[in-house]
């Protein structure tokens, strides 16, 4: 076992700056960052202040950081999409074990490319698929591998992405576009796809998938609807994505109540009334979800069958209430019910009384970005993987699932085969 070790963080947006970072620097000495890199003046030099960082170990880009010699033992990727691969492959070769940001790419060669790099190098790559790491999931895991239900035949899923939350990351933000980010189903769900088969310890055979964007765009502006919403929109008061009511005065958010977290942090570095407000009335985030250009799904459905003949059904809308996840597990001596909202696990053997395992959330995907990185660092440190660890290599199947449904959608629902 080592006493401690370095590490470079390479992206400073919400996952490595206020997510990853401050989870780090709970470890004290036995982590030491040594490298940043992030394209965002105020960013870097914030976290460069924090951490004490002489100049030559700030970096605009990881591909700066990583033209010059190795820095550190391990990086955190947590940049978008589309550069993870072309940054994690020369991280690799450059002796660098990785904490990469979920998803891997929605390139099916890029993925087959990062995979190579790994076995040619011996680093490790895990894959922040947090949903793993969490005390809820972790309590289903163990009911499900002690037979409480049987042999799992059929699994029933759902991710309510909640009206909000759509309409901030997949309608106005970073992750609205398939051609600059991922797929809808690659960039949130494929953490339920690696969830559900991990849970239930299935492999998957084949695929077909329906969903569209069939509400967020020109075709259904209400009446008066303005280009933005703090722009005199005629149709502000009955809309619940307005853009003020989900920043600046809905309670999902709260951020007249002092809230200065998540998405609000998205819009503005260090978030206030006027700082949010300038933003929205500035910025991307204040755009009219029916004027936006975005073209991922708000609604898709997925049916997966199984290697061994059992199946899944998985639902991903936008158009929930609430930001959250529920399954149905049912199997040959009874079912389980996870409701992560309720924090509630109902497990019903047939013909005998149901148990209900309740437990709390915690802060951060219900307590898996700590227990994330609580994983990570024992790895570097010298532990031994957990059996739950999310390697390279289980993370893309979970991809394979999400491309396969993504050309099952396109080509009007036809099978398609892993």
């Amino acid at each position: 076992m080592k006493d401690s070790f370095t590490i470079a963080l390479i992206g400073l947006g919400n996952r490595g700056k206020d997510t990853y970072l401050p989870e780090l620097l709970k470890y004290g000495g036995k982590v030491r960052v040594t490298a940043i890199a992030e394209p965002v003046d105020e960013k870097r030099n914030e976290v460069a202040k924090l951490l004490g960082l002489a100049p030559e170990q700030c970096f605009k880009t990881g591909e700066e950081l990583l033209a010059g010699p190795r820095l550190a033992d391990a990086a955190v990727i947590t940049t978008m999409d589309r550069q993870h691969v072309p940054q994690a492959v020369p991280a690799l070769e450059k002796g660098y074990d990785l904490l990469l940001e979920k998803p891997v790419s929605p390139s099916p060669e890029e993925c087959r490319q990062l995979a190579q790099a790994a076995r040619a190098t011996g680093r490790r790559v895990v894959v922040c698929h947090v949903l793993r790491y969490t005390a809820f999931y972790k309590k289903v895991k163990e009911l499900l591998d002690s037979g409480a239900v049987g042999q799992v035949m059929t699994i029933q899923a759902i991710e309510n992405v909640g009206y909000w939350h759509q309409a901030h990351s997949f309608v106005r933000g970073n992750w609205r576009r398939t051609g600059e980010s991922s797929p809808m189903l690659l960039q949130k769900c494929c953490h339920d796809l690696d969830l559900y088969l991990w849970l239930a310890g299935k492999s998957a055979r084949r695929v077909s998938s329906f969903g569209s964007n069939s509400f967020f765009n020109a075709a259904h502006a209400p009446a008066g609807a303005a280009a933005r919403c703090l722009d005199g929109c005629a149709a502000k008061e009955n809309c619940p994505f307005d853009a003020e009511k989900i920043y600046l005065t809905n309670a999902a958010t709260g951020i007249d109540a002092g809230n200065d977290g998540w998405p609000c942090e998205v819009l503005a570095a260090h978030p206030t009334h006027d700082s949010v407000l300038q933003a929205v009335r500035t910025g991307p985030y204040g755009r009219c979800v029916f004027a936006c250009d975005n073209d991922v799904v708000d609604h898709q459905v997925v049916n997966v069958e199984m290697a061994d003949g059992s199946t899944m059904g998985f639902t991903m809308t936008g158009f929930t209430e609430h930001n959250t996840r529920f399954a149905k597990f049912m199997g040959t001596a009874g079912q389980l019910t996870a409701d992560l909202l309720a924090g509630d696990i109902i497990l019903t053997p047939f013909g005998r009384p149901a148990q209900t395992f309740h437990i709390d959330a915690a802060e951060g995907h219900s307590g898996g970005d700590a227990g994330l990185v609580q994983a990570f660092v024992e790895l570097m440190l010298g532990g031994e993987p957990g059996p739950g660890l999310t390697s390279l290599d289980a993370s893309l199947e979970s991809h394979a699932i999400a491309m396969a449904a993504e050309k099952s959608r396109l080509a009007g629902g036809a099978a398609v085969e892993l």
